[in-house]
């Protein structure tokens, strides 16, 4: 009988951990460990610990029975006003589950890092695209390099590999992700159609026309497992997209389409001033379309669009280096927006 891999997935409940967690249960050869804060419901080949990595003695405790491990999925994030303020806990959560898991796991074979363009610079202003996994590396702070080096050290001289995945911006379904834009243009859509107003692009002026891609959440679940039982991508990083590039500007109003919405010019504006008292309104909605009892904090999370709307220049980095070893799959981006936003229907989440 041929042994079961068993996952490891920190940060489980987060958009990309989640839909990780998906794709591995429908692969008959996986048993998953999901850890998050709070935690979740086990089921079959799935069970949730909750614990917090950033207590070390927490995270030994709870995690140092799991002996059968032999893939650590790590898809935990921190956030933190400040940048310089990243390093420290998003390195710590990282570091107390490696040397909590790895001395008792004798049968490890893999880590792999989730990371991003922020690698590249992406966050701080225009940058060479398209980007590749070979590009030099920028002025720290930088926790997503920190992390990575701290495996690349702790590896020297063992048998198990990392592989470092380096999305762009993620869609998928999940709830109380911070970093989830997809979840964050329904909403700002659905309470626009609310008002009876249409639907304007908030972000910066010349964001709406410079070339994004974006990275389908299962799509870079599959990726995620191919680099972590490829020999081919032992010890390496990846740059993983759709494959398909776009503007703003092509892609709003099929968005607006969707919703039912017209089309009016760009306005910037902070979504995350300007969406702040709308809590009330979206609880008459809930009445009102008879909506799931999501609160709007669990829903809204509009620093992060912000964040993304605020690229007035070029955000895509070159994904070919996954697929010359072995990896070709591909998403179409705008249908990876309508399947999002018809599962969110489905869901009763909006409208």
């Amino acid at each position: 009988m041929k042994t079961k891999n068993v996952a490891l997935v920190v940060g489980a409940n987060g958009v990309i951990g989640k839909n990780l967690v998906d794709h591995l249960l429908t692969l008959d050869d996986w048993e998953i460990i999901g850890l998050s804060r709070r935690g979740g419901a086990s089921e079959g080949r799935l069970r949730y610990i909750a614990v917090d990595l950033l207590d070390t003695e927490d995270s030994h405790n709870r995690l140092k029975g799991l002996t059968t491990v032999t893939h650590i999925f790590y898809a935990a994030y921190q956030d933190k006003p400040a940048w310089a303020e990243l390093v420290a806990p998003n390195l710590a959560m990282l570091v107390n589950v490696v040397e909590t898991i790895e001395p008792v796991a004798k049968n490890l074979q893999h880590i792999s890092l989730m990371q991003g363009y922020k690698v590249y610079g992406a966050h701080l202003g225009p940058f060479k695209t398209p980007a590749r996994e070979t590009d030099a590396g920028h002025m720290p702070p930088e926790f997503n390099v920190d992390q990575q080096e701290f495996l690349e050290q702790r590896q020297k001289g063992k048998q198990w590999t990392w592989s470092a995945l380096r999305p762009s911006v993620v869609g998928g379904f999940a709830l109380g992700n911070p970093m989830n834009l997809a979840l964050s243009i329904a909403i700002y859509a659905s309470i626009s159609k609310e008002l009876g107003l249409p639907l304007r692009f908030p972000g910066k002026p010349g964001a709406y026309d410079k070339l994004i891609e974006m990275t389908d959440a299962g799509l870079l679940a599959k990726a995620t497992v191919w680099a972590a039982t490829s020999a081919e991508a032992a010890n390496q990083a990846f740059n993983i997209n759709n494959g398909d590039l776009f503007r703003w500007n092509e892609m709003w109003p099929e968005i607006a389409r969707y919703f039912g919405l017209e089309v009016a010019p760009p306005l910037p504006m902070s979504l995350n001033v300007i969406m702040a008292d709308k809590a009330p309104l979206w609880d008459k909605m809930k009445e009102k379309h008879d909506l799931a009892p999501h609160s709007y904090e669990e829903l809204s999370a509009w620093k992060f669009p912000d964040f993304v709307f605020a690229w007035d220049y070029d955000v895509f980095a070159d994904g070919t280096k996954a697929r010359r070893l072995g990896f070709h799959e591909y998403v179409d981006t705008k249908s990876m927006f309508l399947q999002i936003f018809d599962n969110l229907k489905e869901r009763r989440v909006i409208p």
